[in-house]
């Protein structure tokens, strides 16, 4: 089993940034992908970016291409996603996600954490 906490989210306005955290405990967390995913209000989950599990690869979703960076440091048992120039639609609750290989779907990871709120202003 894999624990995941996610904080970071907050209320910023238009163009701002944020830097989320998700600390993962329980077992080994370098040989998981992590990935992060959002929902926003009515909608489905959306694949947000994803890191393999040694940091080398990562992936983005186009819409937060060149805006969002997905980072990891193994020692600290923690991923981050910093989000720059963020906008009103970038409003969600974000997940971070855990499993044993890298997709851009939610079945392809097991472990979840509770997710924290993301509010941008215009």
């Amino acid at each position: 089993q894999v624990q995941l906490v996610e904080s970071g989210g907050g209320l910023v306005q238009a163009g701002g940034s944020l830097r989320l955290s998700c600390a993962a405990s329980g077992r080994t967390f370098d040989v998981y992908a992590m990935a992060w995913f959002r929902q926003a209000p009515g909608k489905e989950r959306d694949f947000v970016a994803r890191i393999s599990w040694s940091g080398v690869n990562t992936y983005y979703a186009d819409s937060v291409k060149g805006r969002f960076t997905i980072s990891r440091d193994n020692a600290k048992n923690t991923v981050y996603l910093q989000m720059n120039s963020l906008k009103p639609e970038d409003t969600a609750v974000y997940s971070c996600a855990a499993g044993p290989r890298v997709g851009v779907t939610p079945p392809s990871y097991d472990y979840w954490g509770q997710g924290t709120r993301v509010t941008v202003s215009s």
